[in-house]
Parts: structure tokens; sequence; C-alpha cells
């Protein structure tokens, strides 16, 4: 196991893309593949610049991937919000998603 692994943040964020994955394979929203890829690879980025940041050995770039992994963060959410008003999202969905968005935004 590497060292991000032990990570809450990374748990949390690797978690969430995993929610993200199985929620857009199902409804309106498998169909809609603009909005589908953009929120799943939003949700894989946050976990991916986690690790490398941490895997990266200097604390510089360490805090621009996690910076980056922070914007992805706010685009998940974003895109919960949009996918929320059309739709996509049951209201239970959207606040698991923007729950955990709020936790993670707040780690990093």
């Amino acid at each position: 196991m590497g060292h991000f692994e032990k990570l809450n943040v990374w748990q949390r964020s690797k978690d969430l893309a995993v929610i993200i994955y199985k929620i857009t394979a199902c409804g309106g929203f498998s169909s809609d593949f603009g909005l589908r890829d953009q929120v799943r690879r939003a949700a894989v980025s946050i976990s991916s610049n986690i690790a490398e940041g941490d895997e990266n050995g200097s604390n510089k770039q360490a805090v621009r991937f996690f910076y980056i992994a922070k914007g992805s963060n706010a685009e998940v959410l974003t895109q919960a919000i949009i996918a929320s008003e059309i739709g996509y999202l049951t209201k239970e969905q959207f606040s698991a998603i923007e729950i955990e968005c709020n936790i993670i935004g707040k780690m990093l």
C-alpha cells in the first residue's frame, strides 16, 4: 500500500469517485455522455491528484497537486448541482455528494 492510500482524504475522494461512477451508470445520467464523462473525470481527478502530490516528494509540488484536487472537487459539486437541477440525481444522491465534497474540500 502506498503512503497516499493511508490518507483519509484520499480514501474519501476515491470512495466519492466510485459513488459517482455508480450513480452515473443509471437513469438519464447514463445517456448524457458529456456531463457523465465530465463528472467522472473530475471525480477521479481528486484522488489522483492527492496521490500524485503525496508521492511527488516535494512539498511545493504536493501543494500544487492538492490545489488541483480542490479545484476538481469544486467541479464535481458544480456538476452535481446541475445534474440535480435537471433531474439526474435524487435529493438523497445530491445530498450525499454535497456532504462528501464539502468534507473533502475542508480536508484539502
